[in-house]
């Protein structure tokens, strides 16, 4: 009788352990998916910033080119 509840215990065990490694790596594996998500998350906002400026940067140089363009035709017309 003591054998079989020793064994009864060591299967318990073994069982809590393998049922507790399924579940960490399931752990993981949500974890490494938030983690991927976020990483996502953070070049999408950071793809749209710089988007945001450069645009910002071409209008402005756009804006000055323009600005030259029409300074060197009054003086060539003076």
């Amino acid at each position: 009788m003591k054998k079989l509840l020793g064994i009864l215990v060591i299967a318990a065990a073994m069982t809590a352990c393998n049922n507790s490694a399924d579940s960490a790596a399931g752990t993981v594996d949500s974890a490494t998916k938030a983690a991927a998500d976020t990483v996502k998350a953070t070049l999408d906002t950071v793809a749209k910033k710089v988007d945001s400026t450069a645009h910002a940067v071409v209008d402005s140089a756009k804006s000055k080119i323009n600005a030259a363009k029409d300074s060197v035709k009054k003086a060539i017309k003076k």
